[in-house]
Parts: structure tokens; C-alpha cells; sequence
């Protein structure tokens, strides 16, 4: 399957589920989890950025992502409250 076979041209939302998700949606996950784990153990930042990804939990599980994939970072897994 290819990315225009989800998401044509033009669309920017996709249904799955009874879950609205935006194009865009697993590129900004795995951008906030970066930024995530740049950050020193105890930033300030830390507490908005691990709110964002578990904004973003919702599409991620529409799409299936945590389906085949999980966060190998201990971090990561406990800023969105999965094991």
C-alpha cells in the first residue's frame, strides 16, 4: 500500500474507527518523541511535550501503529503511560 492509497492528494483527514486522524499525524509523534529524548532528565519542557504525544496516542492507535510497533525508550513509554 502506498501513502495516496490512505490519503489522496488533496485530503487531510482520514476516518478510522470513529477516530478523526490528520495527515501528518506518525511524522509528529516521532518529531515530539525526539524532542523528548534530546531533553535533559528533569526539563521543563518535558511535561508539554509528553502532553502532545499522548494528544496524538488517539490517531496512533486508529492507524494501528502501537499494533506493530512499541517505544523502546522507558521515557517514551511512561510520558504516554504504556508498558
Amino acid at each position: 500500500m502506498d501513502p495516496e492509497d490512505v490519503l489522496p492528494d488533496g485530503v487531510e483527514y482520514a476516518e478510522l474507527g470513529g477516530t478523526p486522524v490528520r495527515k501528518g499525524t506518525v511524522a509528529a509523534f516521532v518529531a515530539t518523541a525526539r524532542s523528548l529524548e534530546a531533553l535533559p532528565a528533569g526539563d521543563p519542557a518535558e511535561a508539554g511535550l509528553a502532553a502532545h504525544l499522548r494528544d496524538l496516542l488517539p490517531g496512533l492507535r486508529a492507524v494501528g501503529v502501537l499494533e506493530v510497533f512499541a517505544p523502546r525508550s522507558a521515557r517514551l513509554r511512561a510520558a504516554l503511560g504504556v508498558s
